[in-house]
């Protein structure tokens, strides 16, 4: 009801008595001292401007803070991303059986540099993966996930299709070692995106869940594969697993992304390219250093998943249970991505990145102690903690990236860090296969192999002291800030007061 609040004007003016002067409205005391205060200043010369308040009103835009659902359809995409990193480095990790029946297949008697070629195929494939990861990241972020993903995973299915139809090294370099990999690559980074969009809080443990999926290919794969080429050939098997890449498409159909879009910037030219490639991740130090310390790790990180089976069947004979091994490193890794996944997430002073350093310390220090084994028994026990803080390493890259750069950074943080990565990872087999070639085993290949890693796992320890310090700074300037806006307001205040003791004495 608004009768008591709205008086009619006749009503009004009915009760004005006869012959004397309307009486006046009454206001309020303060809109009575605002008259009087513009009164003042125009007398003095002094003129106000009033600026209308901003209108909060429905058609005003309003920055709200995204909220992660942490469940729901994300856990759909979570077993999306599960079977990405499944059946990408499922394939490529277990290449080392492969590659026993690649020698076969295209060797001869004497060709005494065998290794070092053969070794390229399985090299130039994991290699481009991570070599391609930054134009993926550019790619993801302008036309989204879900395209990139369904597109990569059909070119990698051409690719190993094509594959299966090649009859020498030269061709298979560039439809497995080029098409099929980019294809993986463009398949891969978007299934780790993906998940900043559903899951904040549990992004470790979901990150841990998701990459233990290539340990259950991993697994699982040597004896598949061992199974295919014995029974079916090389030929027939690759087009076996082309099944993989076709539902890793429909896979990719799941990525439906949820947080905002970045506002396009109207502008041309050096603005414009900056959108393209995000420079702001390079300001951080913390970056800068992980960005080139893990590379320095990973020299000889893909040399045992390559080599081991050769070196097994030359230590122990070619009737050696070899697939246990690659097996025993899927089954601990997986292990090690749900550990340290949860421990990540939840348990409280925790540094991800000391976590990844005693990861690399231990990974070299094993692939050190490949060579010592002379009981099998003691080759399954290396492999074994080697696959378990593989997984410490693999599963807390996203996180730690989230951590550095934030989360609206994250697809090109990780797209530059996995292109870093390629070099490493591409040129470390072949260098362990021509070490092979020359001295005739494997011993040496091994032990160079386990240096990269510690000296990589030593410089990221700067990077805790690095992001500390930004802190300080970061919270030093917030306080001089605060001070400094604090001191204006003073100012403001006391001159405001100068201006009303002025007009007080002009109108005395």
């Amino acid at each position: 009801m608004t009768e008591g609040n709205n008086m009619p004007e006749n009503d009004a003016a009915a009760e004005t008595p006869a012959g004397s002067e309307p009486a006046k409205e009454k206001r309020p005391v303060e809109e009575q001292d605002e008259e009087k205060e513009k009164t003042e200043n125009k007398e003095n010369g002094d003129s106000k401007v009033d600026i209308p308040e901003k209108s909060e009103g429905p058609g005003a835009k309003e920055e709200v803070e995204f909220v992660h659902p942490e469940g729901g359809w994300g856990w759909v995409v979570m077993l999306a991303s599960m079977w990405c990193n499944g059946s990408v480095f499922g394939i490529q990790n277990a290449f080392g059986v492969m590659y026993i029946y690649l020698l076969r297949e295209f060797g001869g008697a004497n060709d005494k540099d065998l290794q070092f070629r053969t070794s390229w195929v399985g090299s130039l494939s994991m290699g481009m993966i991570f070599f391609c990861s930054p134009i993926v990241s550019i790619f993801t972020d302008m036309l989204g996930c879900r395209i990139i993903a369904v597109g990569g995973a059909a070119v990698g299915l051409v690719g190993l299709l094509a594959s299966s139809f090649v009859t020498s090294l030269g061709p298979m370099y560039f439809t497995y070692g080029i098409v099929f990999s980019c294809g993986c690559s463009f398949a891969y980074q978007p299934s780790l995106v993906i998940l900043g969009h559903y899951f904040k809080k549990r992004l470790g443990l979901v990150n841990g869940i998701v990459t233990a999926g290539s340990s259950v290919f991993t697994i699982a794969m040597p004896f598949v594969l061992s199974a295919l080429l014995e029974n079916l050939g090389l030929y027939h098997t690759m087009r076996v697993l082309c099944i993989l890449m076709l539902v890793l498409m429909l896979a990719g159909f799941t990525y439906k992304p949820l947080l905002p879009v970045k506002p396009k910037d109207s502008q041309t030219g050096s603005s414009h390219l900056k959108q393209i490639f995000n420079v702001n991740i390079w300001k951080s130090w913390g970056y800068r250093i992980w960005a080139f310390g893990i590379p320095a790790a990973l020299y000889g990180y893909f040399v045992p998943y390559v080599h081991l089976m050769k070196h097994v069947e030359e230590r122990f004979g070619k009737d050696a249970n070899k697939e246990v091994l690659l097996m025993c490193i899927g089954i601990t890794s997986g292990i090690g991505r749900l550990i340290f996944g949860i421990v990540a997430d939840y348990v409280s002073g925790v540094n991800k990145v000391f976590l990844q350093v005693a990861s690399f310390f231990v990974i070299g220090l094993m692939s050190m102690m490949i060579p010592l084994c002379n009981v099998f028994g003691g080759l399954i026990a290396v492999c074994l903690l080697m696959g378990l803080f593989d997984g410490c390493f693999i599963c807390i890259m996203a996180p730690i990236a989230f951590e550095l750069v934030g989360a609206k950074d994250v697809s090109q943080a990780i797209g530059f860090l996995l292109g870093l990565m390629s070099v490493p990872m591409t040129v470390g087999p072949p260098i362990a296969g021509y070490l092979r070639d020359k001295m005739g085993y494997y011993d040496m290949a091994f032990y160079l192999a386990g240096v990269p890693p510690i000296i990589g796992g030593a410089l990221l320890c700067l990077i805790p002291w690095v992001e500390a310090k930004r802190k300080r700074r970061e919270k030093k300037e917030a306080v001089k800030g605060e001070q400094d806006t604090a001191q204006k307001m003073m100012n403001h205040e006391k001159a405001q007061e100068v201006v009303q003791h002025k007009a007080g004495e002009s109108i005395l």
